[in-house]
């Protein structure tokens, strides 16, 4: 079984896929180490990592040679998050798609938002955009690599259920593998949504959604945690560097 394969079946487990997100060789390791069974990438870690906001602010080159430096060091699928696919066009994101294929991932987060105007794509332009994507993947021999489609309808739009679970029909009738939907916090409208889409729903950890245990009952099948992790890390630095700094004394870095 290849990662691509072992990544597909992941999803159809009677458990929840509790991924852990990375966003350098680092914390990817750590996440294998401790017994996450797949890895996603962060673009917003990624990002900070470098200096930088989210929103493909940071140079392509530069994001896919963290995920590349990633596949190469871990044992365990990893799906890499591309935002809206940094390009203008489509020719350029499909290249983009098939460049991040090609380091060693078993699938990608790709999302309707675009970064520039701060709007959604049209569903039809997004459907055509995956049906490419989709045709892309398969004609250079990666069929059944993981199309992870976000959408983010509820960042962008006001009463969001019935237009993502709209958009979500759509993507999966365009070759989307599964339906990503952060923002979504609502248990009734998890618990309808995964009944209603015939793919696998991922939610994204928040204050209010934390319990993999409690999703698994609504039907959820994959639950990431963003940047919330590299956001602990940075917050634990500045938090650690400012006492050093107050109080001229490096004794609280030997207290484990």
């Amino acid at each position: 079984m290849n990662l691509i394969q072992e990544f597909n079946k992941l999803h159809s487990s009677k458990e929840i896929l509790f991924l852990g997100n990375a966003w350098d060789l680092l914390s990817a390791l750590t996440l294998e180490k401790v017994g996450f069974k797949a890895i996603g990438t962060t673009s917003w870690g990624i990002a900070n990592s470098f200096g930088y906001a989210d929103g493909e602010l940071i140079d392509f080159e530069r994001h896919l040679g963290v995920i590349k430096t990633i596949t190469a060091n871990v044992k365990i699928p990893v799906t890499a998050d591309i935002e809206a696919g940094y390009g203008e066009d489509k020719e350029t994101i499909i290249e983009n798609v098939l460049r991040t294929a090609d380091v060693g991932v078993a699938g990608i987060n790709i999302e309707d938002s675009l970064k520039k105007q701060m709007v959604l794509r049209t569903m039809n332009e997004h459907c055509t955009l995956l049906s490419a994507i989709r045709m892309a993947l398969d004609n250079h021999g990666y069929q059944d690599f993981y199309i992870n489609a976000r959408t983010d309808t509820y960042f962008q739009t006001e009463n969001p259920f019935y237009e993502t679970v709209n958009r979500a029909k759509a993507y999966v009738e365009s070759g989307a593998s599964g339906i990503f939907v952060p923002g979504m916090i609502d248990y009734d409208e998890i618990k309808e949504i995964t009944m209603t889409i015939h793919a696998p729903i991922n939610v994204l950890s928040l204050p209010e959604l934390t319990n993999c245990h409690v999703l698994q009952e609504l039907g959820v099948q994959r639950f990431s945690f963003g940047n919330a992790l590299s956001d602990k890390i940075i917050s634990f630095l500045d938090s650690n560097a400012a006492q050093l700094m107050e109080l001229q004394d490096t004794s609280l870095l030997y207290d484990y």
